[in-house]
């Protein structure tokens, strides 16, 4: 007996966005550090990819200055890695996190003593819902 045909379907598909608040003075507050909550986000991202083939995900930094995308696993520039020793997801991810970190304190302006800069969170969230 012949097996039907396989069929994908739009339920089959699911899309993750992520935003990344990089912004030092909100890292600053907190007891672990900014590389700790990286490396989990890295394995859950990971788990996501594993559990379904057409499963995608995208990650926008955001900071003091600007937002962006920084992975979309959908690029085909994301599907081979230009390191031998890590997966396409963690070489890609890191290299454009650090690519935009700089930019974004490239853009620093002088704050006010009293306050602490805020992030682009509104910004990162309108880019997550296109």
């Amino acid at each position: 007996m012949a097996s039907a045909p396989s069929k994908h379907y739009t339920d089959d598909i699911s899309l993750l966005v992520v935003t990344l608040d990089t912004n030092p003075f909100f890292w600053s507050t907190f007891s672990f550090h900014f590389s700790e909550f990286l490396s989990q986000v890295l394995a859950f991202l990971n788990s996501i990819l594993l559990l379904g083939q057409l499963n995608q995900v995208v990650v926008i930094a955001t900071g003091c200055n600007s937002c962006s995308y920084i992975y979309d696993s959908s690029s085909d520039r994301n599907h081979a890695s230009t390191n031998g020793t890590m997966p396409a997801l963690y070489s890609n991810l890191l290299h454009n996190l650090d690519e935009f970190v700089a930019k974004d304190q490239q853009l620093t302006t002088v704050h006010k003593p009293a306050t602490v800069p805020s992030s682009l969170l509104s910004g990162a969230l309108s880019m997550a819902l296109c």
